[in-house]
């Protein structure tokens, strides 16, 4: 992978994304994770959008590389308290049972490493991609529809991002 190439460039902003949502999660107590503001009664909380984020990228790259899921692998979805379910992403998830979304104690510990992993996991794959990777159509077993590798790349900036902005509203005073 070398400068100006599609790979640099997608690992670079992964990269930026995963340095600002780490800042923006650091020293937060996890009571605040928890917590939707009353001023905006339709927001996700904290807790559910780091989760989305990192559900994400795990299934997404997962998918690239075919590969299991970091969350269905071994006990994650467990330490989360909820089913190893591969289609578990926050997508489609309602008012109510994103509301409802609840991280075990030591909550913030538990949705870092598992951005560190998904993380990682990502950065792994571009090291490793073909050159003309971007063009690959992947079929997604989870949401049954194919798209290229860069649109997924794009979707999950653009999603990574937006969720980043989010959460730098409702933690101010984190990071």
């Amino acid at each position: 992978m070398t400068t100006g190439d599609w790979r640099s460039l997608a690992a670079r902003q992964f990269v930026r994304m995963h340095t600002d949502l780490t800042a923006l999660l650091t020293g937060v107590p996890d009571r605040m994770l928890h917590v939707r503001p009353a001023a905006l009664p339709g927001a996700n909380t904290p807790a559910w959008l780091l989760w989305h984020v990192a559900r994400g990228q795990d299934r997404n790259v997962s998918e690239l590389l075919g590969r299991a899921q970091l969350w269905t692998a071994g006990d994650r979805a467990a330490r989360f308290g909820r089913l190893p379910d591969p289609a578990d992403t926050g997508l489609g998830h309602t008012p109510e049972e994103a509301a409802a979304f609840h991280v075990p104690s030591p909550a913030g510990e538990t949705l870092a490493a598992y951005l560190a992993d998904a993380h990682a996991r990502t950065l792994a794959y571009l090291a490793g991609a073909p050159g003309d990777d971007a063009t690959r159509a992947v079929t997604s077993p989870t949401l049954r529809d194919t798209r290229t590798v860069e649109e997924r790349l794009a979707a999950l900036l653009r999603d990574g991002f937006e969720h980043t902005g989010q959460l730098s509203v409702l933690l101010p005073s984190a990071g």
